[in-house]
């Protein structure tokens, strides 16, 4: 008990420690084992001895209660700027006392909370900051590669599956970028007409003179109030008809919601009549092409000027010289397993080569033959091996895209290699094969004159489109732009609207093949009927509007039942514009070296989709007539 009786005098007279904590931790210890000693066995004595147990316990309670007032001194030793012991002593004891004090213990957990939040907001920070510096922007239609391939395909297996009822092209989506010349407006016209009047004769005697400058003020006046959705840009002089009340006029035009700056001819027949004004009204205007007198005569290609382009199309095939084909440099694609897959995919994959021989800055050598699936002919059936594969010409603008990126045929290509390798035996052209493995990067220091690229391994393998995949896809872009529909094509579209007179709507009907398959498209079959289209026509067209119905429904007269309220057709009552003796039959037949080409089902829905786009309302199959999903049940 000496211990315990010298640690408390030391505790209650020493005012301060001068040797730090020893003062005061030694007689405490030693106290406490004392106690620790002496107490259990006093405590299993006699009863005679309650006294000294008694002594005890209240020793052992002393002890714990200034054990807990020592911390508090030693607390307040370490907090002491003056302690000599503060430098070495201070974080050991200060963090101890203060873990042991109950009443910081509220301050710590909420230092601690704010410690670890503040920790995830800077890992939320450099996240976010490695994903914004990480990231790439996709393909030129807001895509990347990846992610349309994914949208397109099943499986993995490359076989595309995207709506086969609309072809969109450049001319569709991209705005217009070069400056077109201004349109005639009716500002123009008005004053024109009124110049007319104040200056020619009033009284109008005999056959009317079509040459008279009023006569076109009146066409022009009549064209402007009638076909609203078209831009006029120049008449030629008007020509007497076959009567002596009509005069033909032709005028250069082109559609409000074209996006190419192509123009287009049309001529028709004018019946005309002199007022008590002074001037000449239209009574009535002919049909499309009507006013065969003023049809312009093709222009050849000799002679180039701003009409070149308007009556012509300059897609044949230009002969190159020895000289200038041994200078060029080449890409030269090899037939890979997107050959006769669908035109979706064939499209995808062309697009990536084109854009690699733009990258590369290289003629690309283009294989202009085209083998149609089944999917996208209209009979139904795949290409035959003894049947003649299609034109690239038939069905895309190849004047515009050799306007705007170096090609050569593939056949002509063949031909002048083969024709110099023959004549230059020791001077032969230099070929590197390369297959998808390769980079496009890899090939931008190669000066071989021609890079060729094979495609021999398994699917998926063999699709141009791989060459476009990876760290390719950030450096090649597809050239869009260069893709637009055959102006043949447009040739036929034009005429339909204008036997509409540009003014009418369309219904998108989509059924084919997917009204059989009721697991997922269980609605579809009904509520494209005819009396279920007509009940929503009934709602948002007024009657006798003209109304076309863009379908891939084979059964001609299965919309007869609507003919009665509005003025419906559809693409075969046209059958003219391409059938026998039409202008897109002889042209499409010389192009094909003599041999008539089919109207297949490619070439409808591209049809189908430019009368799509120009229509002042468009009632949509999936929306509009049914709630079933584009692509089936759940997806939405």
């Amino acid at each position: 008990m000496r211990a315990c009786e010298n640690w408390r005098v030391n505790l209650r007279t020493a005012a301060v420690f001068p040797q730090g904590s020893g003062t005061l931790s030694a007689p405490l210890l030693q106290c406490r084992r004392h106690l620790d000693v002496v107490a259990p066995s006093s405590l299993t004595a006699s009863s005679s001895d309650g006294r000294h147990h008694e002594l005890i316990a209240a020793d052992l309670q002393w002890c714990h209660e200034r054990h807990l007032i020592a911390l508090e001194l030693l607390l307040t030793i370490a907090m002491d700027p003056e302690s000599p012991t503060l430098s070495q002593q201070k974080p050991q004891k200060y963090v101890y006392a203060d873990l042991l004090n109950p009443e910081t213990y509220g301050q710590h957990a909420v230092q601690t909370a704010s410690n670890v939040c503040f920790g995830f907001f800077v890992l939320a920070v450099l996240t976010f900051t490695a994903i914004a510096v990480s990231y790439q922007p996709g393909d030129p239609w807001l895509e990347s590669n990846k992610s349309v391939i994914e949208l397109m395909t099943v499986g993995g297996n490359a076989t595309f599956k995207p709506d086969e009822t609309v072809i969109t092209t450049a001319e569709d989506t991209v705005p217009l970028s070069s400056g077109l010349p201004p349109a005639i407006n009716s500002s123009e016209v008005d004053a024109e007409v009124a110049q007319a009047v104040k200056n020619g004769p009033c009284e109008v005697q005999g056959p009317i003179n079509c040459s008279l400058p009023g006569v076109l003020f009146a066409v022009e006046k009549f064209n402007l109030q009638t076909f609203r959705s078209v831009d006029f840009y120049g008449y030629r002089t008007p020509v007497r008809g076959s009567a002596d009340n009509e005069c033909d006029v032709a005028w250069k035009y082109r559609s409000d919601k074209d996006g190419s700056p192509r123009m287009y001819r049309d001529f028709r027949r004018y019946v005309l009549a002199f007022r008590d004004t002074c001037d000449y009204e239209v009574k009535s205007m002919g049909d499309w092409h009507s006013g065969i007198n003023a049809r312009p005569t093709k222009m050849p290609r000799s002679n180039p000027g701003f009409e070149v382009g308007v009556d012509t199309i300059g897609d044949g095939l230009i002969n190159t010289t020895e000289s200038a084909f041994h200078t060029g440099k080449y890409l030269y694609y090899e037939r890979g397993g997107d050959y006769c897959k669908p035109m979706a995919q064939y499209i995808w994959s062309l697009l990536c080569a084109m854009g690699e021989a733009r990258y590369l800055n290289r003629t690309f050598v283009m294989d202009l033959d085209v083998c149609l699936p089944a999917s996208d002919n209209y009979k139904g059936e795949d290409h035959q091996g003894n049947e003649p594969h299609k034109d690239f010409r038939f069905y895309y603008d190849f004047e515009h895209l050799r306007q705007n990126l170096a090609v050569i045929d593939q056949a002509q290509f063949l031909r002048a290699w083969r024709s110099w390798d023959s004549a230059h035996s020791k001077r032969k052209l230099g070929v590197l094969e390369v297959d998808v493995k390769t980079t496009p990067m890899d090939l931008m220091s190669q000066r071989s004159p021609i890079i060729k690229r094979t495609f021999r391994e398994s699917v998926p393998n063999n699709y141009w489109y791989r060459v476009c995949e990876g760290e390719a896809e950030k450096v090649i872009k597809r050239p869009w732009e260069l893709l637009w529909k055959s102006r043949r094509i447009d040739d036929i579209v034009l005429a339909i609207c204008g036997k509409m007179g540009w003014d009418y709507d369309v219904v998108h009907v989509v059924r084919g093949d997917r009204i059989n398959n009721k697991e997922l498209w269980p609605n579809l079959d009904e509520d494209t009927s005819p009396e279920a289209i007509a009940r929503k026509l009934d709602d948002t067209v007024a009657q006798g509007r003209n109304v076309y119905i863009a379908t891939n429904e084979r059964e001609e007269d299965y919309f007869d039942k609507l003919r009665g309220k509005w003025r419906i057709s559809i693409l075969d009552d046209f059958k003219e514009l391409w059938s026998e003796g039409s202008e897109w039959y002889k042209e499409t037949t010389e192009l094909n070296g003599g041999k008539p080409v089919e109207f297949d089902g490619y070439m409808r829905v591209e049809v189908d989709t430019e009368v799509l786009y120009k229509a002042k309302k468009r009632i949509e199959t999936f929306n509009d007539l049914t709630k079933d999903c584009k692509l089936g049940v759940g997806a939405c």
